[in-house]
């Protein structure tokens, strides 16, 4: 490995951490309870969503880097892909309540573990989808 190439990684991680803060504080202003506080307060169902959120966005910038010409591109397909799973948990969490009368974002804020692990599996289930898109 060369030093272009070291550098080059350590620029990209930096980038791509970077932006996964970004978009985990995005995510955080639109649950409906302080993601970090609850955590600290030792809400399980809470802590479980984060780490699924955290390794689906993840693993679709880890797509991303390894399918983009450029750091820039990378980073605007991973973003995008945010956008588009922000949008299908939205869409999955309303049917959720239509049809079953499932409030994901209560049980969660409520500490029920089940609900946490609903709401990080539509994540990780999305992010496998995008990722097979890129």
């Amino acid at each position: 490995m060369t030093l272009d190439e070291i550098l080059g990684t350590l620029l990209w991680t930096a980038a791509g951490a970077v932006l996964l803060f970004i978009l985990m504080s995005i995510d955080a202003m639109f649950t409906k309870y302080r993601d970090l506080q609850e955590m600290k307060n030792g809400n399980m169902a809470v802590t479980v969503r984060f780490v699924l959120k955290l390794a689906a966005q993840g693993y679709i910038l880890s797509r991303s880097i390894a399918t983009s010409e450029n750091l820039g591109e990378a980073l605007l397909v991973s973003f995008i892909s945010f956008v588009i799973l922000f949008l299908l948990e939205w869409v999955v969490e309303a049917a959720l309540r239509a049809l079953a009368d499932l409030r994901l974002d209560e049980g969660v804020r409520n500490g029920i573990v089940g609900y946490g692990l609903i709401a990080g599996s539509l994540h990780a289930v999305g992010s496998l989808i995008i990722g097979a898109c890129l």
